[in-house]
């Protein structure tokens, strides 16, 4: 990707970084089969922003210009306190560039892995504002489809941001029945009806994953969970959970109803909206009215050399040291602006990236990561400070495949990051364990951890 080549550097000015028109861009913070999500600056405003670049190539060979062109216009016209900002969008040769707003707090998801499930006040706080955001976008013909706790993102003040709607699953096609017939999503999230690829309400299937995401943050675990991908279907299709004995009796009743695996029985939105136990303590959304145009996405469609909307990507030279991470990256890589959680030292929170320091020099950490990786059946492609590990071997979601990245942080101080960029999360959790067995002398320990005995790898 063009974006990846980037070097050296600090936050003024962006040498050793790309520029995309006003923005310097960062590191990644997220990868998938159509998209890469980077972090960026604004580098008249100094505001933070993340940037979802897309491949032209990829976007054109399956015929997705026309849906995208949609689904990015609809997204741009959304302001709602509780959906991500879609500020504008930009194109050079071979990318397209969209431009969204950034929040610091984290997912939801890492709330619920680092303090456990949420008392039911706070559970149905954040509900409330999810259903808002989701009967919002359905009300401008634009589903999710994809609704999980890891799209869920938590802004500096701890107010709900649903990211990617819209974005989410771009391949999908609405066909002439009304209904989308693609089976997208993560299966524990996903409704019976879209497993069973027979065509589906894309408002019906939103809201099923909403009653799961109420249940994850009220009991702390999903309500369907099986290692067999057929016997977990098996429990979806006959909605065979049961609700904890601290859940109020007015939200277990709230929850079966929308867990109901016929979506004709099933409560819709408008009727959660009307529910007592929902009700309780609702604040309604606050908008903001602006103008919105959309000249930029049609300028970027329409190709013509003189729009300001088409840019120039402009990489540094070849690095010879790591990327220096600025204090913008170490912001988004903490909890709002408390930077003592950069460096977590809990075990066994390996989700789908993790990150340990080293004092060791950075062309030391990258032979000894390869050395680890190659016995455990991966293969290692190296550009700078950067590694592609590809498994060899197929895994529950496909071949398991990791990029690693090298920061320095300080003089002589280095974060590793390791992210999942393609397989299974539980798998790249099992490699990340065998793979910092092989790295022990090169994690930095710090006093406290020497004394206890930690490893000093973190999650």
């Amino acid at each position: 990707m063009a974006t990846s080549s980037r070097s050296g550097g600090g936050s003024s000015g962006g040498s050793g970084r790309t520029r995309v028109g006003r923005y310097e861009l960062g590191r990644t913070l997220g990868e998938g089969s159509f998209a890469k999500v980077k972090f960026a600056r604004n580098v008249e405003t100094n505001e933070n922003v993340a940037i979802k670049i897309l491949d032209k190539e990829k976007v054109l060979k399956h015929k997705m210009i026309g849906q995208i062109k949609r689904e990015i216009s609809t997204m741009k016209l959304i302001r709602h306190p509780n959906v991500i900002r879609m500020y504008e969008v930009m194109a050079s040769k071979t990318k397209i560039y969209i431009v969204m707003e950034f929040v610091t707090g984290g997912e939801l998801f890492d709330k619920i892995v680092t303090k456990g499930r949420l008392k039911e006040d706070e559970a149905r706080k954040y509900f409330q504002q999810l259903i808002n955001a989701v009967d919002y976008c359905h009300s401008r013909g634009i589903y999710h489809r994809d609704l999980k706790p890891e799209n869920l993102l938590l802004d500096a003040n701890g107010v709900l941001k649903v990211s990617d709607f819209g974005l989410s699953a771009l391949p999908q096609q609405v066909r002439e029945d009304g209904l989308l017939h693609t089976t997208c999503g993560t299966p524990n999230y996903v409704a019976p009806e879209v497993i069973n690829n027979k065509g589906y309400d894309g408002a019906m299937a939103d809201l099923w994953s909403c009653g799961v995401i109420l249940f994850v943050l009220m009991a702390g675990y999903l309500p369907f969970e099986e290692s067999n991908l057929m016997a977990l279907y098996k429990k979806i299709f006959k909605a065979e959970f049961s609700c904890p004995p601290w859940f109020s009796s007015s939200a277990k009743k709230l929850i079966k109803k929308i867990l109901d695996p016929n979506p004709s029985t099933r409560i819709t939105i408008a009727e959660v909206l009307e529910n007592d136990w929902f009700k309780k303590g609702y604040q309604p959304p606050v908008f903001q009215q602006e103008d919105v145009s959309l000249d930029d996405i049609n300028a970027i469609f329409n190709e013509s050399t003189d729009s300001p909307y088409l840019v120039v990507e402009r990489r540094e030279e070849r690095s010879t040291t790591p990327v220096t991470m600025n204090a913008f990256e170490l912001i988004s890589k903490s909890q709002g602006l408390d930077l003592g959680s950069l460096f977590e030292k809990q075990m066994g929170l390996v989700k789908r990236e993790t990150r340990f320091t080293s004092k060791c020099p950075a062309n030391e950490i990258i032979s000894k990561i390869e050395q680890a990786a190659l016995p455990l059946g991966f293969d290692v492609k190296k550009n700078n400070y950067k590694l592609k590990l590809h498994g060899e071997k197929t895994g529950r979601k496909g071949h398991l495949s990791i990029a690693t990245e090298i920061f320095e942080v300080a003089p002589s101080l280095h974060m590793v990051e390791l992210r999942k960029a393609g397989g299974d999360t539980l798998e790249f959790h099992m490699f990340y364990k065998n793979l910092s067995t092989g790295l022990k002398d090169v994690v930095w320990k710090s006093g406290d951890e020497v004394n206890s005995g930690a490893g000093g790898v973190s999650s």
